[in-house]
C-alpha cells in the first residue's frame, strides 16, 4: 500500500503505519459501502469509533498531527452521513430535538461555579481549572448567545497541569469534552 501520510524522522516515533492504514481502509469501506473490507456488516462503526481511534507509536511512523487532522475530517464525514440518514428516516425536526437533548444534558455542568465544575483527581496532577473553565465559559456563550466555537477548537484544546489540590480530574473533563464535540459536530 502506498504511504498515506508523511513519516516522522528516523529518530522519532509516530503512529504505526500498518495500524493507521488498516483503520483507514476499514473506515473507508464502511463509509462508502456500509461493510468492512472483509464483507461484514458494519452498522455499529461510526463517528465515535473514529474519535476513539488510537495507534501504537513506532520509529519512523506516520506524523501524528497529519493523521489526527485526517481523523477529524473523517469523523465529521461520519457525523454528516449519520445526520443525513437520521433526517431521511425521521426528519429534520427529530434530528434537532435529539441534538437539543444532548446539548441540554451538557448544560447543567456549565451552570456550576468556576472551580467547581469537575472533581479533583484522586491523586497526582490534573488539568488547570482556570483554563478548563475558560473553555466552558466559551461554551456557555455559544449556547446562550450563539457566540461561535467549533468542534475543532474544543477537540484541540489543551490545558496546563496542576497539582491535585487545585486541579480537575482529566478523565471526566475529557469525556465531557468528547460529548461537546459530538453536539458541535451535529450542528456544524
Amino acid at each position: 500500500m502506498s504511504q498515506l501520510f508523511p513519516r516522522v524522522a528516523p529518530t522519532q516515533r509516530g503512529y504505526d503505519p500498518k495500524q493507521v492504514e488498516e483503520f483507514f481502509a476499514h473506515a473507508r469501506a464502511v463509509y462508502e459501502n456500509g461493510v468492512t473490507p472483509g464483507g461484514q456488516d458494519a452498522a455499529d462503526f461510526g463517528a465515535s469509533d473514529v474519535r476513539s481511534a488510537a495507534f501504537d507509536l513506532v520509529r519512523r511512523g506516520y506524523h501524528a498531527a497529519s493523521v489526527d487532522a485526517a481523523l477529524d475530517r473523517l469523523e465529521a464525514a461520519f457525523v454528516a452521513a449519520e445526520r443525513t440518514d437520521f433526517i431521511a428516516d425521521r426528519g429534520q425536526h427529530a434530528w434537532m430535538d435529539a441534538v437539543v437533548d444532548r446539548a441540554t444534558s451538557l448544560y447543567d455542568r456549565l451552570k456550576r461555579p468556576d472551580g467547581q465544575r469537575f472533581a479533583p483527581p484522586e491523586r497526582g496532577r490534573g488539568y488547570d481549572p482556570e483554563q478548563v473553565d475558560a473553555l466552558l465559559d466559551r461554551l456557555v456563550a455559544y449556547f446562550d448567545d450563539g457566540t461561535p466555537i467549533t468542534a475543532a477548537e474544543v477537540r484541540t484544546a489543551s490545558f496546563a497541569s496542576a497539582p491535585r489540590s487545585r486541579a480537575y480530574a482529566e478523565g471526566p473533563v475529557d469525556a465531557y469534552l468528547d460529548r461537546v464535540v459530538d453536539v458541535l459536530l451535529a450542528v456544524e
